[in-house]
């Protein structure tokens, strides 16, 4: 099974003219593990069907950074009460003057 990435670009073609979809899929997703760097066991045995491709306007800047995802359940804190500035146990410790 050491087809080489011309010969997969083939059958991916026919297989697309085919109207055979997944199997050209299949195929690009091969071709692109070989040119990447894998074996060509490794590229016959990946299962790719997990993989997603980036999307359209997904790139630039801090795009692929992940978002912070609260726990389930979970509030923010409630907001201080501004009345209540100034009225710790701090401001009394002061020394008069």
């Amino acid at each position: 099974m050491t087809q080489t990435v011309a010969e997969l670009q083939r059958l991916m073609e026919i297989a697309a003219e085919a109207m055979d979809f997944e199997r050209a899929r299949t195929l690009r997703d091969r071709i692109n593990l070989l040119r990447g760097g894998a074996t060509p066991e490794e590229a016959a045995q990946a299962d790719t069907t997990g993989l997603q491709r980036q999307g359209p306007g997904a790139m630039g800047l801090g795009t692929s950074q992940q978002r912070a995802v609260p726990p389930a359940g979970w509030k923010p804190p409630p907001k201080p009460d501004p009345m209540t500035r100034g009225t710790g146990r701090r401001q009394a410790r002061k020394a008069p003057r």
